[in-house]
């Protein structure tokens, strides 16, 4: 029987997670001055938006009189388009986002943060949010943003993790954050099905800037980061042109990948801005709404 003080203990050490992600995603998306999210368009709602010069099709009863009288031509008001759209996110939370060189976070520590403070942004401007799958079907407000950061901040035991192929609902928005660098089939059937359903979004691939410079030389151990996987060589510079050659063709693969289904791919390196890539996604998925 769990004791209350058991409960708490372990709610607590649940909880450990939350403000410090939370915090620091509330921080990066406020260093991105933007408006209401990508709604500000005319159509049904009550908000108003602008004037425009009457006509034709305009029926009488939609003039506004009083700021027609300021000139000599009618006018009628246009209303903002209010429709809250839902976007959802697949992050990898395989143990091979746990990687890092130097100074620079873990590619799974940027891939989250980047996440949550999109999600951020896109609540504040009355869009739902949620998560592949049906653990988190998509919703507004603070506490959706409180469960979304408790599901992220666990980890796979695996090396690398694959996007559910359920929860994406038809004619919405998706963000994949991964480092990719595992078996893509699982990302080309979750793409195909998203494909299907007019599901359109972005693809960020996190890298480590050690894993695009390859600075190693002689005797080297290479293994992944559950252990599952080991590589020994005595000299690893000979190694070097290969792997650029096949990291190379996987960005291609990738990007070849977001032509076809109609989404967008950009590769963000842990060593960068994190606000630069923050604004891509937001211009990524802005530009599919």
């Amino acid at each position: 029987m769990t004791t209350p003080l058991t409960l708490r203990s372990q709610a607590e050490t649940l909880a450990a997670h939350l403000p410090p992600l939370l915090a620091e995603a509330e921080h990066l998306a406020a260093t991105v001055l933007l408006g209401e999210h990508g709604r500000r368009r005319a159509g049904t709602g009550d908000t108003f938006w602008q004037y425009r010069p009457a006509q034709n099709h305009d029926a009488a009863r939609n003039i506004d009189w009083r700021r027609s009288a300021r000139s000599d031509a009618r006018f009628v008001q246009d209303k903002e388009w209010q429709i809250a759209q839902s976007v959802v996110f697949w992050v990898d939370q395989g143990a091979a986002m746990g990687f890092h060189s130097g100074d620079h976070p873990t590619k799974g520590a940027r891939a989250r943060i980047l996440a949550m403070a999109l999600a951020v942004l896109l609540i504040r401007g009355g869009e739902r949010v949620g998560l592949t799958g049906l653990r988190l079907p998509p919703r507004r407000g603070s506490a959706q943003l409180q469960q979304m950061a408790q599901i992220l901040s666990e980890q796979a035991t695996t090396d690398h993790a694959a996007p559910a192929l359920t929860g994406m609902l038809a004619h919405s928005r998706a963000l994949f954050v991964s480092d990719f660098l595992g078996d893509l089939d699982g990302l080309r059937a979750a793409l195909t099905r998203a494909a299907d359903r007019g599901v359109k979004g972005a693809l960020l691939q996190v890298l480590d800037p050690q894993e695009e410079a390859f600075p190693f030389d002689g005797r080297t151990i290479f293994q992944s980061m559950t252990g599952s996987v080991s590589h020994e060589t005595l000299r690893a510079r000979d190694l070097k042109s290969r792997y650029l050659d096949r990291l190379a063709a996987r960005k291609d693969a990738l990007a070849q990948l977001a032509r076809v289904t109609g989404w967008q791919f950009h590769t963000h390196h842990t060593g960068q801005s994190a606000t630069q890539a923050l604004l891509w996604l937001y211009g990524a998925l802005e530009r599919r709404r």
